[in-house]
């Protein structure tokens, strides 16, 4: 999402490969791991084109994949990247409301008392 105070825009970029859960079995070859989709982190990347500070949010280990991404191959896309959070399964509303609301305490932080 591209979050101003006044607007929202949204835009969904789908996974290149399903998303499969792997399990290892015993005597099996193989991590039990799906491999990283590059392709997707990719279109994310492409994505956000054009933001002046990024704001990484989810559940789990997705969002640290997608850095460790960016740093290895969007490095200036991972240079606009101010914050990453843990958040549980947000609403879109929801979402927003944090981005808003962890925008200006930064801004706070960061002026001049």
């Amino acid at each position: 999402m591209h979050i101003t105070m006044d607007d929202v825009e949204k835009s969904v970029i789908h996974p290149s490969k399903p998303h499969l859960h792997l399990h290892a079995k015993s005597g099996s070859v193989g991590s039990g791991k799906q491999s990283e989709d590059k392709g997707y982190y990719h279109a994310i990347a492409e994505a956000l084109n054009g933001a002046q500070e990024i704001l990484v949010v989810g559940p789990a280990q997705a969002k640290l994949q997608l850095i460790k991404h960016l740093h290895a191959h969007d490095p200036k896309i991972a240079d606009k990247v101010v914050g990453v959070e843990t958040i549980d399964h947000p609403t879109d509303g929801q979402l927003v409301a944090y981005a808003r609301k962890y925008f200006v305490a930064k801004d706070r932080m960061l002026s001049p008392a």
